[in-house]
């Protein structure tokens, strides 16, 4: 095994879908991860014939030599949760994405059981956790149905920013999109996904959402092509974006072949010699 290419464990974890790397530190160290059959310590560095044990259950290394780093855009229909399980047996945005091998999709942020449009899965745990920390500033774009009358006032006071109970929150951009009267569609943006946080804005200058779709998250926008409970794999060019906007670095999975395909070749080489 290529030492060189061993990770922390910590960062293996995260990027396999279960947390943060900070979260990750609390869980090896609570004993939760074993690595070749022994307790796992911060500092253990993993690569791809390493067995990772999670809280009894095997893991695959993920190194990044071993990563396919993709991601997947899915429609997600009114009435779907974002958990994996649910005790009430209601519909859940993972039972219709594609089995993986060895690793899992992990949802890059939440929509609420009545709201639609975009969600992003990826395989890489990392990424997610990037692109949904309050600290990467990522705007998330919905369009919104309001029942009421909408003042400009209204409008001045969530750019502005409105003091919910977890907080202050605002609308970086706001536009009419079309609708009369007291049913009217606008565009909204908003930095960050605090939960409900577009509903409870609205609802803070006395108006009602009746309909909630997310059009776009970051330099994601979600294709007509791509209906109501559907998903597609996103061009490798949107997904280079998407590890630029989170800081990380992407290796397209045809890069690992080709290299595969040039040491293949030189083994070969040396045989016929």
């Amino acid at each position: 095994m290529d030492k060189v290419l061993d990770e922390k464990l910590q960062k293996v974890l995260a990027r396999a879908g279960f947390g943060s790397r900070r979260e990750m530190e609390s869980w090896i160290q609570a004993g939760r991860v074993k690595v070749n059959g022994k307790i796992a310590s911060l500092g253990d560095r993993v690569g791809s014939e390493d067995k990772i044990i999670v809280d009894g259950k095997k893991l695959s290394a993920n190194t990044a030599k071993a990563i396919t780093q993709t991601v997947l855009i899915y429609n997600k229909p009114i009435g779907e949760i974002c958990s994996r399980k649910d005790p009430e047996g209601r519909p859940s945005v993972f039972d219709k994405l594609p089995r993986l091998q060895h690793a899992r999709w992990v949802a890059v942020g939440r929509l609420d059981i009545n709201t639609s449009g975009l969600l992003l899965f990826t395989s890489d745990g990392e990424l997610a956790n990037k692109l949904m920390h309050p600290s990467a500033q990522i705007e998330r774009e919905y369009a919104v149905r309001v029942n009421g009358k909408v003042t400009e006032e209204m409008i001045q006071s969530m750019h502005k920013g409105v003091l919910l109970e977890d907080g202050l929150a605002k609308f970086s951009d706001i536009q009419f999109f079309s609708g009369e009267g007291t049913n009217q569609w606008y565009h909204v943006v908003i930095m960050e996904g605090r939960n409900r946080e577009v509903r409870r804005l609205w609802e803070s200058q006395g108006v009602q959402v009746s309909r909630l779709k997310r059009v776009r998250y970051g330099s994601v926008f979600i294709p007509s092509v791509v209906k109501v409970g559907q998903s597609r794999e996103l061009p490798a060019s949107e997904v280079k974006d998407l590890y630029k906007l989170a800081g990380l670095t992407y290796r397209p999975a045809k890069t690992y072949k080709q290299q595969n395909n040039k040491q293949l070749n030189k083994s070969f080489a040396r045989r016929r010699r």
